[in-house]
């Protein structure tokens, strides 16, 4: 049996497509995936993204248990609300998860993690706790939905969905989160665009999402999720990188913090082992479509592709692939796509953010 979130009702209503998504019953499109592509490129539009699951870290040390347990280094955060993106890593420098992390108060920092990996990522973060901060509190919070509206247009709507909260929310920042009553809103995104993230309620979901509908804000499904975040250069776990790949080699060394003397789980690994890939942009120069596991032909040897679709921003078929150090911008390659071998370009992603084009 599917799991199904607070919104399913709604998508029903609106005839959209749904399947199966980590054991969750969620919308794929709700007509055409290319609209709704464009309509958060040059809009608003709203996901349901109650599958991915908030988690409360609280109690004396919480900051102290994330340094050890988190690659990017959570002393960053000093101001209320600030959020970090970082990986988890296993012993080995593999990435158990991606999530994002906000800083609330010393007692309290909440975490979200990805739908495919809540369980595990909980199993994990509890064993953990119980080896190195046994008196902390661990809360999944189940009770939540979670909304993202994002586009150019995605504060303005969500102004006029919730009389009132541009006042609270006009001066947020990127990267930040503020408490307004029951809801957590975040001004964060998986799109390149502005737009915010909101939890709250699972009970006040349903008319949430409805406000938004009512300001004309069109609903998005999980296909244009994936071609907008592609697009922005975001990495999917379980495609661009996971418990096998270091985030050395999955383009995210940014998140890694190895310049402090902080330890933390994985760093013995990733400083030991070689780095010998690297996660570079595509843009095939020929007609196809790039998928994911096609294999890339290089002068430094083979790659693969993680993540591959056909961009409708760009109108042309882009990717993010895994190959040898050494492949530079600018190189041609080759990507074998049904039997033939068809030329692609390596570039610097992202592909497009703020509605712009950038390769």
């Amino acid at each position: 049996m599917l799991k199904q979130t607070p919104l399913n009702a709604k998508h029903r209503e609106a005839n959209a497509k749904l399947v199966d998504f980590s054991g969750w019953e969620m919308p794929i499109h709700y007509g055409s995936q290319i609209e709704e592509h464009h309509a958060v490129r040059t809009g608003a539009g709203a996901f349901d993204v109650s599958h991915m699951l908030p988690v409360d870290i609280k109690g004396e040390g919480a900051r102290a248990f994330l340094r050890k347990l988190l690659a990017n280094n959570v002393d960053k955060l000093q101001t209320t609300g600030k959020a970090l993106y970082s990986c988890m890593l296993h012993e080995g420098g593999g990435v158990v998860d991606d999530l994002i992390v906000y800083f609330m108060t010393e007692t309290w920092f909440r975490l979200v993690v990805n739908a495919g990996c809540a369980e595990k990522d909980i199993a994990w973060m509890e064993e953990q706790r119980n080896q190195y901060a046994p008196g902390l509190q661990i809360l999944p919070c189940r009770d939540l939905a979670m909304i993202a509206i994002q586009g150019p247009k995605a504060a303005e709507k969500f102004w006029e969905a919730l009389p009132g909260s541009e006042s609270e929310t006009k001066a947020m920042k990127p990267f930040t989160a503020i408490v307004i009553g029951t809801m957590f809103v975040a001004r964060t995104g998986y799109t390149g665009e502005d737009g915010f993230e909101i939890m709250l309620p699972a009970k006040a979901a349903p008319y949430m999402w409805q406000a938004m509908m009512d300001a004309g804000v069109k609903p998005i499904g999980l296909g244009a999720r994936d071609t907008l975040r592609l697009e922005a250069g975001m990495n999917l776990f379980g495609q661009d990188m996971d418990e096998k790949v270091t985030p050395l080699e999955s383009g995210l060394a940014w998140t890694v913090d190895l310049k402090s003397e902080r330890d933390f789980i994985g760093k013995d690994a990733l400083l030991r082992l070689p780095v010998t890939r690297q996660l570079v942009g595509l843009v095939l120069q020929d007609r196809g479509v790039l998928r994911g596991h096609q294999k890339v032909f290089t002068a430094k040897g083979e790659g693969e592709i993680t993540s591959g679709t056909f961009s409708p921003t760009l109108n042309v078929a882009i990717a993010m692939a895994r190959v040898p150090v050494g492949v530079n911008v600018g190189d041609e390659v080759e990507v074998e796509i049904r039997d033939k071998k068809l030329k692609a370009r390596v570039v610097k992603y992202p592909f497009v953010r703020n509605g712009k084009a950038l390769v």
